[in-house]
């Protein structure tokens, strides 16, 4: 329990609309973790896989309607609905409270009410920020206690204060049509019922560390990003910090946890965090992130030790599993695994599985594991300062736009760079192949206010930052005429790393382009990559950035008159070198 008058008042305030039979105040301890595991194994919710090959690992199914984020239930609940901007849904704030009022009432009738204070964040950091979740779940609270700091470590930084984000989630009926997602900013509140997914119910995930969070930064100075944070150590010792914002299916796990080919002798890869950075104004001038979370919620389909040989070691204990297939073994099992696929098993829908039938796991299945498993963690990510970040990276899926990699000629052109971002949507995400999709930042989802006033933020960081990160945009997904990727990806990526970071300390040759810096010269050594291979991936083609350009315009004409005059400035510039 807790003498902070402020929070015992809230959840007074919610029992008597929740009406449950029974207040739990979780306090984070392994005896708590044990006993409710135990709990929700007896109700038939959780399975035990096999604990000498898994250990400490279970299986979750989510009903079949559950399964995913779902962003039209999303919405940003502020007092003038400009303020939302036009790339969040928006609902007014009374009637929001009214409506989800109603759904809430008498909802945890005869279940647990958790009460989860937890902090994003490392503990004792000036930049983390505390919340407390209320749910319904003990599914939920088992999941929280591995993304968060949870329990008594959190009421103990809270103190008395007041500031806290308030959450609220009940799983209620999960009925869909009962199920929305409000986040009230201005109260630095959010109210979540009728889902039990992960970034619908695991509130300091998305909706805290991203919706809530870019909204406070952008009133107290600083960003919540939709980034990777990782350290590249050099043959000498020196680590070198860089943030990576990418969309959807780019690979921005798979780099925050890259291992180095032996190619690359002497090299270290360290992982900060693989999805979430808050950057803040450093007291040298410089660039701080931290990684508010404690665990990694990552897409189980297409994890195999070729694409993430350190995320697979992660998850080998301690581990929720969502939505996978159980083999007859008692482990899990989803596409893209490495091996020969099991020849039976149960899949994500509790139905017996085949092979050649449908798929086992669901697209959207994950795995939540503590980070400090990750073989590849940083010794600085509970770092209560954060690290120093010297580049930042933009990317996305452009097979044929976009060179490999090139740096932007200043802040506000990266920031340019970064509100224009796109990728082109996959077959298995969207049914159609190509369709160019704009995401600043990685962040349309995320943004939890007006994304002119977001872009603002990012241009005045720039200009409160004595020695800024340098920013670049890389693409890993260019293809030749027959669609085969020109390069090879995964732990080469290093050496594209290397470049940037010889850009960082004024080294690295460089060749001006219109849309920024290109390498002169990028280490090959051992790929086998013929000279016209390497024009092609470096190639910026006139036609094809007009052409661009005109679509880049169309997509920020949508933001008004809050669009800052200097995006328009960047985007007038770029015209001008390419006529």
């Amino acid at each position: 329990m807790t003498s902070n008058k402020n929070l015992t008042s809230w959840v007074d305030q919610i029992a008597r609309l929740t009406r449950p039979a029974r207040i739990h105040w979780c306090d984070g301890s392994e005896e708590e973790r044990d006993r409710l595991t135990l709990e929700i194994l007896r109700s038939g919710n959780l399975e035990e896989l096999d604990q000498q090959k898994l250990p400490g690992c279970y299986l979750r199914r989510t009903p079949q309607h559950d399964v995913a984020r779902t962003e039209q239930l999303t919405f940003i609940c502020t007092s003038e609905k400009g303020d939302a901007g036009p790339t969040n849904n928006w609902m007014n704030p009374g009637e929001a409270y009214q409506k989800l009022s109603k759904i809430f009432e008498n909802s945890m009738a005869g279940r647990t009410m958790f009460v989860i204070p937890f902090i994003m964040g490392p503990a004792g950091s000036p930049f983390s920020k505390i919340g407390v979740q209320i749910t319904d779940s003990n599914y939920v609270v088992l999941n929280m206690r591995i993304m968060t700091r949870m329990g008594k470590i959190a009421l103990e930084q809270l103190g008395n204060s007041n500031n806290f984000t308030r959450c609220l989630h009940g799983k209620a009926d999960l009925d869909i049509n009962n199920r929305f997602i409000c986040h009230f900013p201005e109260d630095n509140t959010i109210w979540s019922v009728g889902s039990a997914y992960g970034g619908n119910a695991l509130l300091g995930k998305k909706c805290l560390s991203l919706r809530i969070g870019s909204y406070l930064g952008g009133k107290e100075g600083w960003l919540a990003e939709h980034m990777l944070i990782m350290g590249v150590e050099d043959p000498h010792g020196k680590v070198t910090y860089v943030a990576a914002a990418f969309p959807s299916a780019c690979g921005k796990t798979n780099l925050a946890m890259l291992v180095p080919p032996a190619s690359q002798k002497g090299y270290k890869v360290w992982t900060i965090g693989d999805d979430i950075a808050w950057l803040h104004v450093g007291d040298d001038g410089r660039l701080w992130a931290i990684n508010p979370e404690a665990g990694f919620f990552g897409v189980a389909p297409g994890t195999s030790y070729k694409t993430n040989p350190n995320a697979m070691a992660t998850i080998q204990k301690n581990t929720i599993f969502t939505n996978v297939l159980k083999t007859s073994e008692n482990t899990v099992w989803w596409e893209g695994m490495d091996g020969v696929p099991p020849t039976s098993g149960i899949d994500w829908k509790g139905r017996p599985w085949a092979p050649g039938g449908e798929p086992g796991a669901h697209p959207n299945a994950r795995f939540t594991a503590p980070a400090k498993q990750c073989p590849s963690i940083s010794s600085e990510w509970e770092n209560p300062k954060g690290v120093p970040i010297s580049a930042i990276l933009f990317g996305g899926r452009r097979t044929k736009l976009n060179p490999l990699v090139y740096q932007t000629f200043s802040w506000n052109d990266g920031v340019y760079t970064g509100a224009t971002m796109s990728s082109e949507t996959t077959a298995a995400a969207m049914g159609k192949v190509g369709v160019v999709r704009r995401d600043p930042m990685a962040m349309i989802p995320f943004c939890g206010y007006h994304m002119g006033d977001y872009f603002k933020n990012w241009i005045t960081m720039g200009s409160r930052v004595k020695n800024p990160p340098k920013i670049f945009h890389v693409n890993w997904f260019r293809t030749d005429h027959d669609g085969r990727f020109l390069w090879p990806g995964f732990g080469e990526n290093l050496r594209v790393l290397k470049w940037i970071i010889e850009r960082c300390e004024g080294r690295g040759e460089a060749v001006e382009s219109p849309i920024g810096f290109l390498p002169k010269l990028i280490d090959t050594t051992g790929l086998n990559i013929a000279p016209s291979i390497l024009n092609e991936l470096f190639k910026v083609d006139r036609d094809a950035w007009l052409a661009e350009l005109e679509d880049q315009q169309n997509f920020l004409s949508g933001f008004g008159a809050k669009l800052p005059a200097e995006i328009w400035q960047k985007y007038h510039a770029l015209v001008k070198k390419f006529s």
